[in-house]
């Protein structure tokens, strides 16, 4: 069982899959929700605060160096769009647009793409942190509600 909660746990730190991938996986292994849950959250919310401090850092870094530099570009500009979308639909209330943008479960969406554009957006660490914890105790609701009602993820 152990060893389950570590595959949780490690696959809600991977960019992209995160805490909407992990919940999917502990229901097909029919572990406990609560549980789960909690470790995905905890899996998911630990990178935050080294993105935030230095990934826009190393991406600016490495964006023009010859074997990174793809993943560095394509990495900014995602976080620019993301960025750019929560100041469109958000003005002001860019807490509430990163807690939705990292809450609601779509592709490329989540806490490392929400992190990253606050991050570029210069937005305070208090308020990305509050944020994007709450998106995630929200994505994960959202997903273990769906896979508790019959929807199949895996």
């Amino acid at each position: 069982m152990l060893l389950n909660y570590l595959k949780i746990f490690f696959i809600s730190m991977v960019p992209l899959i995160e805490l909407r991938g992990a919940m999917p996986v502990s229901q097909f292994l029919k572990m406990p929700v609560i549980p789960s849950y909690i470790v995905c959250i905890i899996g998911n919310m630990l990178p935050v605060p080294f993105i935030y401090l230095f990934a826009r850092k190393v991406l600016e870094w490495g964006k023009d160096k010859p074997v990174i530099g793809g993943f560095c570009r394509f990495c900014l500009e995602k976080g620019h769009k993301g960025g750019r979308k929560l100041t469109e639909k958000a003005g002001r209330g860019t807490f509430v647009a990163l807690l939705l943008f990292v809450g609601i479960p779509l592709p490329g969406t989540g806490a490392w793409t929400g992190t990253l554009a606050a991050s570029i957006l210069d937005m305070d660490f208090k308020s990305t942190v509050a944020a994007v914890m709450l998106g995630v105790l929200l994505a994960g609701v959202i997903m273990m509600t769906a896979g508790y009602i019959g929807f199949s993820f895996v």
